[in-house]
């Protein structure tokens, strides 16, 4: 999203017909929008990327020709290594960023982009597999109990994921300073920026803020020096240490840690949650998202074949 000083700024540069490099384009439009920096490098991976493929013709000067033949190249796997046709997801990945950049510069107060080329350029339609990836009651203790012979700080990730249902991204920024009391300090909240700069909150149950400030005491007694952030590593490291708790555990299922975040929705409407409770919670925007989860809580729950066995088992 873009701030209106930045709006502004662009407006009058556009006013005064100057031409501006696809290098200061790309650079104004990272200046003024909303995004966690791991969006960001991915959408400077995405854009460096389309730019490459048109050559030496501008950003102003894509029709939605060449975006449409550069989709198509990514279908049949035109553009990867090993020739192979993208899914359906990263080809959505791959056109979401060209989406934002002209919808940004194709914007009245803006003007760099004179049309936008995206309007009329399908995405491909993602199928929903998420439905299943999630853990079982019996798998989450056993994933947990891996982690807690790791040590202190891992079962503490694994907790957290599990009960706060928190992307990585989120997990990894926390700070000291995001955790507060409620108004009559009776319980702790987290303060968490998630996808586009959104702000929400999130309860912290007792038993997981004991976790928390074991951590912090423990920390204080080995004399080290208290970080900024709680968890201070990357993506990546968080991704292989539930792997090895995963492969630990013995767990057959490909256990992610967007996985946990599955099973926090999961188990949430399983126990009586509400939409609206998951949804903020989880952070989504729309709450369509968080409806995927309640038509696989209703499966679990009582399917239609189970009404027709309690209408004639009685007479089977």
């Amino acid at each position: 999203m873009a701030t209106q000083s930045g709006l502004v700024q662009v407006s009058i540069l556009a006013d005064n017909h100057h031409i501006f490099s696809d290098d200061q384009i790309v650079q104004m439009f990272f200046a003024t929008c909303q995004r966690s920096k791991y969006t960001i490098r991915n959408y400077q991976s995405a854009i460096n990327k389309f730019r490459n493929f048109i050559g030496d013709k501008s950003l102003t000067e894509v029709t939605w020709r060449e975006v449409e033949v550069y989709r198509i190249g990514l279908i049949e796997g035109l553009f990867s290594e090993q020739d192979r046709p993208k899914a359906p997801a990263t080809i959505a990945i791959h056109l979401a960023p060209l989406r934002s950049l002209y919808k940004w510069g194709s914007d009245p107060n803006i003007k760099i982009f004179a049309i936008n080329p995206m309007t009329c350029i399908q995405t491909p339609k993602i199928p929903i597999n998420s439905r299943n990836n999630y853990l079982t009651k019996r798998e989450v203790v056993a994933l947990l109990d891996q982690l807690k012979h790791q040590g202190p700080r891992n079962y503490l990730i694994g907790a957290t994921l599990v009960m706060l249902g928190l992307r990585v991204s989120e997990l990894i920024s926390i700070e000291r300073g995001n955790f507060h009391t409620d108004p009559e300090e009776t319980s702790m909240w987290l303060t968490i920026t998630g996808k586009g700069g959104k702000e929400r909150e999130v309860k912290i149950p007792q038993m997981l803020w004991k976790l928390f400030t074991e951590h912090f005491q423990y920390l204080s007694e080995k004399f080290i020096p208290a970080p900024q952030r709680v968890f201070p590593m990357s993506v990546r490291l968080v991704e292989q240490i539930i792997k090895k708790a995963r492969e630990q555990s013995n767990i057959e299922k490909k256990v992610t840690p967007h996985w946990l975040r599955h099973t926090n929705a999961t188990l949430a409407l399983l126990r009586g949650a509400t939409l609206q409770q998951v949804q903020e919670s989880l952070g989504h925007t729309h709450i369509n998202t968080t409806q995927r989860y309640l038509h696989t809580v209703q499966q679990i729950t009582k399917a239609a074949p189970d009404f027709v066995e309690d209408y004639l088992k009685d007479s089977l």
